[in-house]
């Protein structure tokens, strides 16, 4: 008899493993945080990177908007989260290489906190003009700026913000001194600059495409260091001011200590979203192209990307408490 049950104990153990989905990742949901609210450029890619992910590795990754505090809300959440692969951050880069000189305390630390798993995108910025602006290049805006007796405002999605210290760069570049105006959100600038109320603003592509292709807005210069796919006709800036340019860039990190087998094979699934040619179209309609790096080049671009935003930062005179 203890010989049949130890037998019939010996079988149900081994008709119950398959049962533990949890031991081959990802074994349920996984949460994507976006540290900006939906309708920005970070949401937008987040929800189409998560769409795909979900079908190559057959379980939801569900998007989390969790904005506040210039992202760091959301950043030094996933910091602190399990590292099981579980919770991500897909993220700009300018929470993880610009906030920390912006603000004193912003929660986390870029490099100890996080494992990188893979960079997905960049995004596209602009000057952009009211088209009743009479300047239509970036060289008759430097003309203009420097005759002006009152100084020319620019708008922009905040303090800090990758628009602000592209302005601040191109104010430098050109030597002019362009006034910030900072808003709460860049659609609100975008409103401002088509209805009259200034006249200039630096937008990231996402947020202004619709409005440049209506006729609302016109481009003066794309602030990238190369033209970009959804504006072909568009002359980058530094086709006017040599060395001028930036290239801001979204990617999917994790926390630090999640498995190095997890995050390869986060790694791996998307790159097999990003070759597919419907994200490569979506993308380009966001007004952001494909930007690809393994955990280690993603790594390394973060340590690289930190004194140089911290340098524009100082040089700016931004500051968050």
């Amino acid at each position: 008899m203890k010989r049949r049950w130890s037998l019939v104990f010996c079988a149900l153990i081994v008709l119950a493993m398959p049962a533990h989905a949890d031991d081959k990742y990802p074994g349920r949901p996984v949460t994507v945080i976006v540290p900006q609210a939906t309708g920005g450029a970070n949401d937008a890619i987040a929800r189409v990177i998560a769409q795909k992910l979900t079908a190559v590795l057959n379980r939801p990754f569900v998007v989390d908007n969790r904005p506040g505090a210039g992202g760091n809300i959301a950043t030094a959440y996933v910091a602190k989260a399990r590292p099981d692969g579980y919770t991500l951050l897909l993220t700009a880069n300018s929470m993880l290489v610009i906030n920390p000189a912006l603000y004193r305390s912003p929660g986390f630390d870029p490099v100890k906190d996080f494992e990188p798993v893979a960079l997905v995108a960049t995004a596209g910025f602009v000057i952009a003009a009211n088209p009743a602006f009479a300047p239509n290049s970036i060289k008759e805006l430097v003309a203009a700026a420097k005759a002006s007796p009152e100084p020319l405002l620019y708008g922009s999605a905040g303090v800090g913000t990758i628009n602000h210290l592209l302005g601040e760069m191109f104010n430098k570049a050109a030597g002019i001194r362009l006034t910030h105006v900072p808003y709460k959100a860049a659609t609100t600038a975008v409103a401002d600059v088509m209805s009259g109320q200034i006249p200039l603003a630096v937008l990231s592509v996402p947020v202004s495409l619709g409005m440049v292709q209506a006729g609302k807005l016109k481009v003066l210069g794309v602030a990238n260091e190369h033209r970009i796919a959804a504006l072909p006709d568009a002359p980058a800036i530094g086709e006017t001011l040599k060395g001028f340019g930036a290239t801001p860039w979204y990617g999917i990190v994790a926390p630090a200590g999640t498995p190095k087998a997890i995050v390869e094979q986060l790694h791996a699934a998307v790159q097999q979203v990003l070759d597919a040619k419907d994200v490569q179209e979506k993308l380009i309609a966001l007004g952001c192209e494909v930007r690809r790096g393994n955990p280690a080049q993603f790594a390394a671009l973060i340590r690289d990307d930190l004194p140089k935003w911290a340098k524009v930062v100082a040089e700016s005179g931004a500051s968050v408490e």
